[in-house]
């Protein structure tokens, strides 16, 4: 499980970005948010470019203990359905999809 660090904010969202990167590229499918206080929009884009990097993998990505001010601003921008690709049938099919 891949846990960032306390900020996920524009000051190290590629940092951020990058590391969780190589974790999907390792196999990581959950990502444990739970140490993540500050946040800023970066953090949305983060998130949403690690679930396009697993989901070009051909799987799913998990995020776990969202924290508050980050549930909020993924509602704000209307990407929770991105964002929990099981809920969503076009996301939770191409996890179906065979890869060759």
């Amino acid at each position: 499980m891949f846990r960032p660090s306390h900020s996920l904010t524009v000051s190290n969202a590629k940092l951020a970005l990058e590391a969780g990167l190589r974790a999907i590229a390792s196999g990581e499918t959950e990502i444990d948010l739970g140490d993540v206080v500050a946040v800023d929009s970066a953090a949305v884009a983060t998130l949403l470019a690690w679930q396009c990097a697993a989901l070009n993998r051909g799987t799913l990505l998990h995020f776990s203990s969202l924290p508050s001010n980050l549930e909020s601003l993924i509602d704000l921008y209307g990407v929770s359905d991105l964002l929990s690709p099981a809920t969503h049938p076009i996301l939770a099919d191409a996890s179906n999809t065979p890869h060759h």
